[in-house]
């Protein structure tokens, strides 16, 4: 079966179809937002600690400080990705970055939780104009299938290694600053956007794109935002009415948001994307991968820190090596992928992070460096060949037209997995940390404080003399451990299950390849990618 989307025709017809000069200075200018949303998804668990101690903030408002910007990114991601789509990506980036810079001067400055709170919900809105914007943009700038496909092997590398540098950077920043400059390092990157953006990357939007459906965006926030609060709130405070009615409402939201669009004649997002094996495929492999990474991802920072008593920054140095394995193996994705199939590869680095996370299991408080080291790096290689071939698919599967919501569903299926996986895998560590029993002599204020998380055991062994903390502590981080290991298990049975689930659904998929130089009239088809 062959399915062929054709956007552009051979020779001279089509200026549009032509190399674009400056296409990789304009890359580089993308780039830098792509690697500045890494750094600050990661750099504030560790600047957490700090801002508590001078804002005081009360305990939901600490969760909020830290979720509200997820919950703003996912709830706006596929309505900024169709706005881009409307009035111009170019121009959404711009003022996207120029917003961003601003909510990150104001977070840095914040004299309170509630002004933190609202600077990181506008940052989330700045912030969920810059990915799909970028990946839209990149559909556009290159239209030759290979470097297409180097481009966002690069894309992809700069966002492994924004997260990768968060916490070395972080680290660093908080040995010698206060906290507030873990968000003033966006301006001058966010500045050099601008400017140079401005100049060198060529505007694109969907020439006939019809009204900006404001219903569509209302329900995709509150039925994204609902399901996403659900999930994270249930892992931390179990199953309450409320949490249960947000789910509720947020699914039902989101049920009304689907057959809207397939009733509006110009839709928010095409839900016909979905019909395409290909897209579907990928975007589930995408969400079942976050879900099966992002509990290791956000445990494994505790265990550094709290577990293994590593100071931030060589901590961050520890997690290093995933960044080097996702911009390798990014960068030569879509070679392989050419050279062997997209199933092979998808399927192959899903399985092989998978493998790694088995290695997860074996986890204890003396796991060496070393040994840490090569897990992560397998887990980055297997991952950079998955994420870059599967935002490839889900780029060139759909008409330039509605790059910017494709590139914003693949971005939810992110967020979303993300949210799954800390809600799932996180109850499940967090049941295990909880069931350990408290050594004789230990207060029961001191021994309910401990079993609330690890942070809280390290704050009540602070309290008690030497001999019984340490016992305390001792039986924290063994049943901590405990619990990301078997947390590192179940992410490795979806890891799997992914893999297996990339073999059936990207069967016979290829990436496309350059195409000949033309010798038919000028008015033949020449397709801009095909899948066999």
């Amino acid at each position: 079966m062959t399915e062929t989307i054709a956007s552009g025709r051979a020779g001279s017809a089509h200026v549009d179809d032509q190399p674009r000069p400056g296409r990789w200075l304009a890359l580089g200018v993308l780039v830098l937002a792509v690697l500045l949303v890494g750094v600050d998804a990661t750099v504030l668990g560790l600047a957490t600690p700090f801002l508590s101690e001078d804002l005081r903030p009360s305990g939901p408002q600490l969760l909020w400080i830290g979720d509200i910007y997820s919950f703003v990114i996912a709830g706006l991601l596929v309505a900024m990705g169709g706005l881009g789509d409307r009035i111009g990506r170019k121009k959404l980036l711009l003022l996207g970055s120029i917003a961003f810079g601003a909510m990150s001067a104001l977070a840095a400055y914040a004299t309170s939780p509630e002004m933190m709170i609202l600077a990181r919900a506008l940052q989330g809105v700045a912030g969920a104009t810059l990915m799909p914007s970028t990946l839209a943009l990149i559909r556009n700038l290159f239209h030759d299938p290979r470097e297409r496909s180097l481009a966002i092997g690069i894309w992809g590398a700069m966002a492994s290694a924004g997260m990768a540098v968060g916490p070395v950077l972080g680290g660093f920043l908080l040995g010698h600053f206060w906290w507030g400059s873990v968000f003033l390092i966006n301006l001058p990157v966010m500045a050099l956007l601008v400017a140079v953006g401005a100049k060198v990357i060529p505007e694109s939007r969907n020439p006939d794109p019809g009204p900006w459906d404001i219903p569509s965006v209302l329900l995709a926030l509150v039925g994204i935002v609902g399901v996403v609060y659900a999930i994270k709130e249930a892992a931390v405070e179990g199953y309450r009415w409320d949490i249960a009615a947000a789910a509720v409402l947020g699914v039902l939201a989101l049920v009304v948001f689907v057959r809207r669009q397939l009733t509006l004649d110009s839709p928010l997002l095409n839900m016909k994307l979905f019909q395409h094996r290909g897209f579907s495929g990928a975007v589930l492999a995408d969400l079942l991968t976050i879900l099966g990474l992002s509990g290791l991802v956000f445990f494994l920072s505790q265990f550094l820190q709290m577990v293994q008593q590593r100071s931030p920054l060589n901590a961050g140095l520890v997690e290093l090596p995933a960044a080097i394995g996702a911009v390798g193996a990014g960068l030569a994705a879509g070679w392989v992928a050419r050279r062997l199939s997209v199933r092979v590869v998808v399927a192959g680095g899903l399985a092989i992070v998978g493998l790694a996370l088995v290695g997860c299991t074996t986890l204890t408080r003396d796991t060496g460096t070393a040994a840490l080291g090569v897990i992560l790096f397998v887990v980055g290689v297997g991952a950079g060949f998955a994420f870059t071939v599967t935002a490839d698919v889900i780029l060139s599967s759909v008409p330039k037209e509605e790059a910017g919501a494709a590139s914003a569903v693949s971005e939810t299926a992110y967020e979303l997995g993300a949210a799954l996986g800390i809600a799932l895998l996180g109850s499940i560590v967090t049941g295990i940390y909880r069931g350990f029993g408290t050594p004789a002599g230990v207060p029961e204020q001191a021994a309910q404080a401990a079993r609330e998380s690890l942070g809280g055991a390290v704050d009540a062994a602070g309290g008690l003399p030497a001999d019984r903390a340490a016992v305390l502590l001792t039986s924290a981080q063994d049943s901590f451990v405990a619990g990301l290991e078997v947390a590192a298990g179940v992410g490795a049975v979806v890891l799997l299950a992914a893999a297996g689930a990339a073999w059936f659904l990207l069967r016979g998929q290829e990436l496309a390849h350059s195409p000949a130089p033309a010798t038919a009239p000028p008015t033949a088809p020449a397709p801009d990618t095909t899948y066999r």
